[in-house]
């Protein structure tokens, strides 16, 4: 998707109504409840959204690649958890005004239910990551999510492992799978359903 300064926009507007003609899935299955920010990103004229990869000393899932997102605390709902998360985590403070809609929700297999938020940024000023969390963030250019994703068979679930190609590595779920859905409903105008689609065993704690 990429835009002129005049289209970036009609792109924000087109976002939005993709997500208005979409309805999300809420999980009824109990877990713990968390958000990540899908966070739209305008590069001299070009979308584009943040990806971070967690710093190697975290207790879990160091080193993996992620969208800016965690756990909800007391009292919050999961917009208000995924903007809190992305300015803890690459400094870049947005609002309710801001948030465009939202994807499915994605329970995870060590008992999470993540829901997907989506963000306008614009052109925000440059990310600052805390190094505490994030060892590094990258701009990635939606036009890198039109690639097909694998799909896995493994012998400990009926359900396929998704592998979405990006960053010269392989995203899993609930990443993978939340990015394939954006690509999906957004990008392509497609409502496609991700719920099913498992995770790799080493993911399963």
């Amino acid at each position: 998707m990429s835009q002129g300064a005049r289209g970036v926009q009609h792109a924000r507007d087109t976002v939005a109504q993709a997500l208005r003609a979409f309805t999300p899935a809420t999980a009824e299955a109990p877990g713990r409840r968390a958000a990540v920010a899908i966070t739209l990103v305008a590069n001299e004229g070009e979308l584009g959204f943040w990806l971070t990869r967690r710093v190697a000393t975290l207790r879990a899932h160091a080193g993996q690649f992620a969208l800016p997102g965690g756990r909800l605390d007391d009292g919050e709902d999961t917009t208000t958890a995924a903007l809190r998360e992305l300015h803890e985590e690459i400094g870049v403070r947005l609002g309710p005004a801001d948030v465009l809609g939202r994807l499915d929700d994605y329970v995870t297999r060590s008992g999470y239910v993540i829901t997907p938020v989506v963000v306008w940024a614009g052109a925000p000023p440059e990310p600052r990551p805390n190094p505490d969390e994030v060892a590094r963030v990258f701009w990635i250019p939606l036009s890198d999510l039109d690639v097909e994703p694998r799909f896995v068979s493994i012998p400990e679930s009926d359900r396929p492992v998704i592998q979405l190609p990006l960053l010269d590595t392989y995203l899993h779920a609930p990443t993978g799978a939340v990015l394939y859905q954006f690509r999906e409903v957004v990008l392509r105008g497609r409502p496609t359903k991700v719920g099913h689609l498992e995770q790799p065993v080493f993911a399963w704690r």
